[in-house]
């Protein structure tokens, strides 16, 4: 895709029935209402869906504290989800691989080839969400630490959670919230080409849902001059 000369990468997985959300979450439908092909002057639909279908923002309510402080995807500042971005290969390493987290050692070419505030870690360990598999990667709360370290705001992944699908102390969403960075989930990184010499215009803004967990994006990414 171009746009004012300059490619545009679509990271984002397609919707459409059939796609997969979280075991037990709910998953996406589309009831049309009314069509033009059945006699109606327009066509309506409505659609039921997990708010944490696809491509998604969590908002710090879906894993910490109202009372500790955590908003709604609804009242987090737009500057997480726009601006400079990388996208960083952090493929597990085969010796570590039952872990299911990847790790500062997994950071292809080091922490310091991270120059940007928004970092999207493309794994590879998600075959997406048309054909799930449960044991894709998360990320180890030290590496959420070292990104906070090189001012990182945003952490986004091609795997539907930082956590583990098994997890339940989720120790890599305790650690972004305590070091005040946003996530994006389900990102579909294929294309995206990666590298310290690359840097991006993350577009990824959430729905204006206030209060709520999540919200579906519609992230792309688009090429610096």
């Amino acid at each position: 895709m171009n746009m004012d000369n300059r490619r545009v990468f679509d990271i984002t997985p397609k919707i459409a029935p059939g796609i997969q959300a979280w075991p037990g979450d709910t998953p996406f439908a589309r009831k049309l209402l009314c069509s033009i092909e059945s006699g109606s002057s327009i066509e309506l639909s409505s659609v039921t869906t997990s708010v944490h279908l696809g491509a998604h923002a969590d908002g710090p309510v879906h894993y910490a504290r109202r009372a500790d402080g955590a908003v709604g995807v609804g009242e987090m500042p737009l500057r997480h989800y726009l601006g400079l971005c990388q996208v960083i290969d952090a493929p597990l390493a085969k010796a570590r691989a039952g872990e299911a987290r990847v790790g500062v050692a997994d950071v292809v070419g080091g922490l310091e080839t991270v120059r940007s505030p928004r970092v999207l870690l493309r794994t590879g360990s998600f075959r997406g969400f048309y054909g799930w598999n449960a044991d894709f990667a998360g990320i180890e709360p030290a590496l959420v630490d070292a990104l906070a370290d090189r001012g990182v705001i945003t952490i986004g992944i091609d795997t539907p959670s930082v956590d583990p699908q098994e997890s339940k102390e989720l120790p890599a969403h305790k650690a972004i919230f305590r070091r005040g960075i946003a996530i994006l989930e389900g990102l579909d990184l294929a294309e995206a080409p990666a590298g310290s010499g690359r840097i991006y215009e993350l577009i990824a803004p959430p729905l204006r849902l206030m209060g709520c967990d999540a919200s579906p994006v519609r992230a792309l990414l688009r090429e610096m001059p």
